[in-house]
């Protein structure tokens, strides 16, 4: 059966990351019993999410201003920086209440079969906020996977040259696990148990 309109829904929801056919009905399903009003709401909020969000120049985080909240805060600690992968990095380790150093985010890790090397992630404000001395610390928190492993390897070796400390998240997160999936208390024992890099 063809319904031009809930097929074209269907279609459309498809295309977001893990989300395939059957979920992506359902979902459209779910959309079909909203009220008008939260389906407008919806809609509107996606469309000034890609309207009015932007990557904060500092670093590299989400906001709705050239610099986000958590750069713009002088309460932060500038000389402790937390590396991670993407943007949603940054709201799972926020969401442990702890950290209170800032933030770089790589745009990726490394990943070779898919064709992402070094040159394509943004390394380069990293090593010159290290080479001005403004860094004491930089933790690496980049998922435990291969990829994250090979980037964290990349960035010590990148990085062993400076007067800088840099330690990577500890076991808090399983290998395999990825830091969107993990609980704050979780996160929480990753930060405190950060170890050095050799």
């Amino acid at each position: 059966m063809k319904v031009r309109s809930f097929d074209k829904c269907v279609f459309e929801l498809s295309k977001l990351p893990g989300i395939g056919k059957k979920t992506a009905q359902r979902l459209a399903m779910y959309i079909m019993k909203m009220s008008e009003s939260e389906v407008k709401e919806l809609s509107e909020s996606l469309v000034n999410l890609k309207k009015n969000i932007k990557y904060c120049r500092e670093c590299g985080g989400l906001s709705d201003s050239d610099i986000c909240s958590i750069c713009s805060d002088e309460s932060r600690d500038r000389e402790v920086v937390c590396v991670v992968e993407e943007p949603k990095d940054i709201f799972i380790i926020e969401a442990s209440g702890r950290f209170k150093g800032v933030y770089h985010v790589l745009g990726g890790k490394i990943a070779p079969l898919d064709g992402i090397g070094p040159d394509e992630l943004n390394l380069k404000r990293l090593v010159n906020l290290v080479a001005e001395g403004k860094v004491n610390e930089v933790i690496i928190a980049t998922n435990p996977d291969v990829e994250g492993e090979t980037t964290a390897t990349y960035i010590y070796k990148l990085l062993k040259d400076f007067d800088v400390k840099t330690t990577r998240i500890a076991s808090g997160v399983p290998t395999g696990g990825l830091l969107e999936f993990s609980d704050d208390l979780t996160i929480l024992k990753a930060i405190e148990n950060r170890r050095q890099m050799q």
